[in-house]
């Protein structure tokens, strides 16, 4: 059964089948909300290092910066030390930095010392570069002081030359015995004389004749001409055996007075041990005249014992050393 219509309520208007079209506002607006997408059919970009074999890669050759300049600086005249043209108003070069006023040329070659002191104050100024040796007020009282002492020696060693040259002559020079021409003492124990001394036995001996250390005796030896002495032998006692040791008492100190040929005087101390042989002395005299062997003390000094001495023997420069 069909529906009765209701005459109340009101006609609706028919529906169109057809489609509304759209407001070209709204188009616009929803083609500007787009994102432009690239074409990817385009090229692709190279790549930023080009390819290369497998292998070690090859480093960049650097690349040398010269000094620029302007180009009215070459136009100038060449600077006298690395040829580089400047302009005309520059005092220094604009590469090296060198004195354009200056030319290079052969070092001076260093003077010697006694010139240097002339102009001691006025000295050039370094160059660049180069690092000058500090001279404070110590360091030059130091180098006067040295330079004092160097021209001292130089002095000394010219007025002493003669003695060196005798002193190495007489270190290397062969010996040779020499006696005494006379002797002569303060006393001589009886039997027993000065000369015996130096008559070359050393089992004869000579003695003051006082007991105890006979501290002032002497003996004297004396040269008809000047002698030239280097050593001396001293054997005390009666003898050179050990068992005699005991039998006199021995000297221990002596003063020897060497007197030469121009009348001066001078005393060499000589101190000796308490053993049985010879024992060698170092004497340097020359142009001595006489040798006077003054005691001072003694060793095993008794009552009954007196000083003793058996030899004593000169050595001189051999006349055939070569030297």
């Amino acid at each position: 059964m069909a529906p009765e219509e209701d005459d109340t309520l009101p006609a609706m208007p028919p529906v169109s089948a057809a489609t509304p079209e759209p407001d070209p506002d709204t188009s616009a607006r929803a083609r500007a909300l787009l994102v432009p997408v690239a074409d990817q059919r385009a090229a692709a970009p190279a790549p930023g290092v080009a390819p290369v074999l497998p292998g070690v890669p090859s480093a960049p050759r650097p690349r040398v910066q010269a000094p620029g300049g302007e180009p009215a600086d070459d136009a100038g005249p060449p600077c006298p030390w690395c040829e580089v043209g400047n302009r005309p108003d520059r005092h220094f070069c604009r590469r090296c930095g060198m004195s354009l006023a200056e030319r290079p040329g052969v070092p001076e070659a260093r003077r010697p010392w006694w010139r240097r002191i002339r102009d001691f104050g006025d000295r050039p100024a370094p160059w660049a570069g180069d690092r000058p040796r500090l001279r404070r007020g110590i360091g030059r009282i130091v180098t006067w002081v040295a330079y004092g002492l160097a021209l001292a020696l130089v002095i000394y060693a010219a007025f002493h030359v003669s003695t060196a040259w005798n002193a190495g002559r007489d270190h290397f020079a062969k010996r040779a015995q020499i006696s005494p021409d006379a002797a002569v003492a303060s006393r001589s124990f009886g039997g027993h004389p000065p000369k015996s001394l130096f008559d070359k036995i050393n089992n004869s001996w000579w003695g003051p004749g006082v007991s105890q250390a006979a501290e002032g005796e002497w003996v004297e030896a004396r040269f008809m001409e000047p002698t030239r002495l280097l050593d001396i032998l001293i054997t005390s006692g009666i003898s050179t055996k050990p068992s005699d040791l005991s039998e006199a008492a021995l000297p221990h100190r002596m003063d020897a007075v060497i007197t030469t040929a121009d009348g001066k005087k001078t005393t060499r101390h000589i101190k000796l041990d308490q053993v049985s042989g010879p024992q060698q002395r170092k004497f340097r005299a020359q142009n001595v005249v006489s040798v006077r062997f003054v005691i001072r003390s003694a060793f095993n000094v008794g009552p009954d014992k007196q000083v003793s001495i058996a030899e004593i023997e000169f050595f001189t420069r051999a006349t055939t050393s070569g030297t």
